[in-house]
């Protein structure tokens, strides 16, 4: 019995100690006065995680374990609702439209504040981002807990962009009585490609901030401002450290 209980715990150690198994967990708050419906899509390829969509109310968080090499995103939805009737459920902003709490391997529909991830990349190391390329629709600030490297930082955006919204790109809510709830990006609100890096400005060299671009980026420097905006918005951790992710991490958001 003796030589079997150490065989088993040299077996674990092994498993534990192996590239590819270690897992990573997510720690998802909401700090928002109002409630929250996580939304989690995982990359093409990747099985999903064990929930694909959930309610936070305030000051709630939820922990969820993610295997090691997983990729896809994170994101917060918000004014949402489930018909009385038919049971459908819907949400004014970042609807993944399954009709359900769960998104079922939908994404954001934009505009929506998202944090991207691959862990286990490119030389073992993990890749993070939180991009307004899609819109905004919420404050968000992801922290790594435990990793190492010069740029295994903080990443985010803590600004209210709803109000700070230029007029052709805001969203608003009759339900909410005409209230800012998000903020377009400039490819989704004009259909340029000079905005949407596509066609001539389809390369790095071609497509250059914008002004509405820079908005965002003067708001939230470290968020991805539009689809080159590599320098400044990808962060990389290595040591498989574990994510908070904090949607209204600032008191005054509304």
């Amino acid at each position: 019995m003796a030589q079997l209980t150490t065989l088993l715990m040299s077996l674990l150690t092994l498993f534990l100690s192996t590239p590819g198994v270690i897992s990573t967990t997510f720690t998802i708050l909401n700090k928002c006065d109002y409630t929250v419906w996580p939304g989690i899509q995982s990359s093409a390829g990747i099985a999903s995680l064990s929930t694909t969509g959930f309610a936070l109310q305030k000051d709630e968080s939820k922990t969820i374990t993610a295997p090691a090499s997983w990729g896809g995103r994170f994101w917060g939805r918000t004014h949402c609702s489930q018909e009385y009737s038919t049971g459908k459920f819907s949400c004014v902003t970042a609807d993944c439209s399954s009709g359900k709490f769960e998104c079922a391997g939908n994404n954001a529909l934009p505009p929506a504040t998202l944090a991207e991830f691959k862990l286990d990349g490119y030389g073992g190391l993990d890749f993070f981002d939180v991009s307004l390329v899609d819109g905004y629709n919420l404050p968000m600030l992801v922290v790594p807990q435990g990793g190492k490297g010069q740029n295994c930082t903080s990443s985010g955006c803590v600004s209210d962009l709803n109000e700070s919204c230029p007029s052709e790109l805001k969203v608003t809510s009759t339900a909410e009585g005409g209230e800012s709830v998000a903020c377009k990006s400039a490819c989704a609100a004009l259909d340029q490609d000079q905005y949407c890096c596509r066609g001539a400005y389809g390369t790095p060299d071609t497509c250059k901030p914008s002004t509405y671009s820079q908005i965002f980026k003067t708001a939230c420097p470290n968020a991805y401002s539009f689809a080159y905006d590599d320098k400044t918005s990808t962060f990389i951790c290595g040591s498989s450290p574990d994510y908070t992710i904090t949607f209204c991490p600032t008191p005054n958001t509304r």
